[in-house]
């Protein structure tokens, strides 16, 4: 894309006491030049996210996905904030195992399920607002990192971005001063009820604004990407939550904060535009494959249990759905059964191959459905390169 020649940073740098200079953003929405390549990028993210909706509209028990999807977002969401747990790890402590992985990874990856599932059961009562923000905020941060950062407040003081250890005087990119942060989060806040936009654009363009306030001490990354999965299901571009661009920023960390400098420092909105939603349209596609895999091995079990004179093993089979990870007794009190009942349908599904023992322990075993977890855990896709 040639750069416009109107081109001119988002805002302007004020000088702050002490000396330095803190970037403080013009309102959105900015000027756009709609190219022709601009344009068919955002109908080919339309297109993938459509398919994702349909997918997801068409199974008979979408739930059953929603709630491994979520942990998944989590777990890579965290990961570029610094944790290292996976999700195997965090689906067998959930089952009850103990993992060989640090407590505070685990309950910071846990905090982001919370804050995303509060924010789209909120989404019912309450439109996406600073409330809500402040909401998502305290229950990410709330006992882990961040937790000496004011949970659930904005802002009193300067915060800056940089190398680990760098001092304000170095930082790559100052955010508005204290004294700014609530004019500013202000005008954010009216942007979010702009329906001028198309969906996917307003997404992009309010993850960017918030990015560049960044209101809170901490947490601002994982607040700003549990935003854009809310908005999609505020706007009701999905019908649930199964779209998370958290693994692609992951994958392209440098390249998605390279295109968030060029919005401040240059005014580069096409080219994030373009960035954004090449990510949509690859995870969507993503996320398609990785559920018509997902359904077509729970149909395949379905089928090789069909002979079984108990409905229990095929009912069991959805809770693994949920979760590939189960003790027998947690089995059988969520299937309100006896232990020794629900012991008999999990022999069923380990003879049939479906779940094999993990582990050791003689008591509370914990059987996983290798393949499910195989398939939430599988590298991305490839999809067209948007570094370039």
């Amino acid at each position: 894309m040639s750069p416009r020649s109107d081109r001119r940073p988002h805002g302007r740098l004020v000088r702050c006491t002490g000396g330095y200079r803190a970037y403080v953003p013009e309102p959105l929405p900015p000027p756009i030049a709609w190219s022709g390549e601009l344009v068919a990028m955002l109908s080919e993210a339309d297109r993938a996210v459509g398919r994702l909706a349909g997918e997801g509209r068409r199974l008979p028990n979408p739930h059953l996905l929603i709630r491994p999807f979520v942990r998944r977002e989590a777990v890579l969401s965290s990961r570029i904030e610094g944790t290292q747990a996976t999700l195997g790890e965090l689906l067998a402590v959930e089952a009850g195992a103990v993992v060989e992985r640090s407590p505070a990874d685990l309950r910071e990856v846990g905090n982001y399920v919370v804050a995303l599932e509060h924010g789209v059961e909120r989404l019912a009562s309450l439109p996406l607002s600073l409330r809500l923000v402040r909401e998502l905020h305290e229950r990410l941060t709330r006992g882990v990192r961040g937790d000496a950062a004011t949970p659930g407040e904005f802002r009193r003081s300067q915060n800056w971005i940089g190398p680990p250890g760098c001092m304000l005087a170095d930082a790559t990119f100052v955010p508005p001063p204290a004294d700014r942060v609530m004019e500013c989060l202000g005008e954010w806040e009216a942007f979010l009820h702009d329906d001028a936009q198309p969906p996917l654009v307003h997404a992009a363009l309010a993850h960017a604004q918030f990015e560049a306030i960044h209101p809170f001490l901490d947490g601002n990354g994982r607040v700003g990407r549990l935003l854009i999965t809310l908005l999609l299901v505020a706007k009701d571009v999905l019908p649930a939550p199964l779209l998370y661009l958290s693994a692609y920023f992951e994958a392209t960390r440098q390249t998605y904060y390279a295109r968030l400098l060029g919005i401040t420092q240059r005014g580069e909105w096409e080219e994030w535009l373009e960035y954004f939603l090449a990510g949509v349209a690859g995870q969507a596609d993503d996320a398609v494959r990785r559920i018509q895999r997902i359904d077509a091995l729970l149909e395949s079990w379905r089928a090789a249990l069909s002979s079984a004179a108990s409905p229990l093993p095929a009912r069991a089979i959805d809770c693994f759905a949920e979760n590939p990870f189960w003790t027998v007794s947690a089995l059988g009190a969520r299937l309100g059964v006896a232990f020794t009942t629900a012991q008999r349908a999990v022999d069923r599904l380990e003879g049939a191959g479906i779940v094999e023992r993990v582990g050791e322990a003689r008591r509370n075993r914990i059987y996983c459905a290798r393949k499910l977890l195989e398939a939430l855990e599988e590298p991305l896709s490839p999809w067209r390169d948007a570094a370039d």
